[in-house]
């Protein structure tokens, strides 16, 4: 799917920037970091990549992975997420050496039991280690 095709069905306006963001995402095999998309997108300011990000997050066509360091990665959600429903319930690996952060959408979060009256509003998996090239 396109884009122009993505943002329209998510009810986002069109914008050049939002287009040039998500086309990045869409052919990007990786998770993404702000850091990565400022030096991809040209002339992009900080605050309109804040908002960006934060948009495409709340409509559900990306999610953000947590990691250990202090900027968090962003990658394509499923095809079945929604503004009020995000089905992103799986493992992501970060690669330590290289720093490169994949999804891997065929290993579940596992269902943890927490104490009553404890309510869990977001799960992550991350495994850290070497990737395939790294290794």
């Amino acid at each position: 799917m396109h884009s122009k095709e993505i943002l329209k069905n998510h009810g986002i306006r069109l914008t050049e920037v939002r287009q040039k963001v998500l086309q990045l995402f869409l052919e990007s095999p990786e998770a993404l970091s702000n850091e990565d998309i400022e030096k991809s997108v040209k002339n992009l300011d900080r605050i309109t990549l804040y908002r960006t990000l934060k948009t495409f997050e709340e409509k559900g066509i990306i999610h953000k992975i947590p990691n250990s360091g202090n900027s968090p990665m962003y990658a394509v959600c499923q095809d079945n997420c929604t503004e009020h429903h995000h089905l992103d319930s799986h493992g992501h690996f970060h690669c330590l050496d290289c720093g490169k952060t994949v999804c891997m959408d065929h290993t579940d979060v596992p269902t943890i039991i927490v104490p009553k009256g404890y309510t869990v509003e977001q799960k992550h998996l991350i495994l850290e280690g070497k990737c395939d090239a790294c290794s």
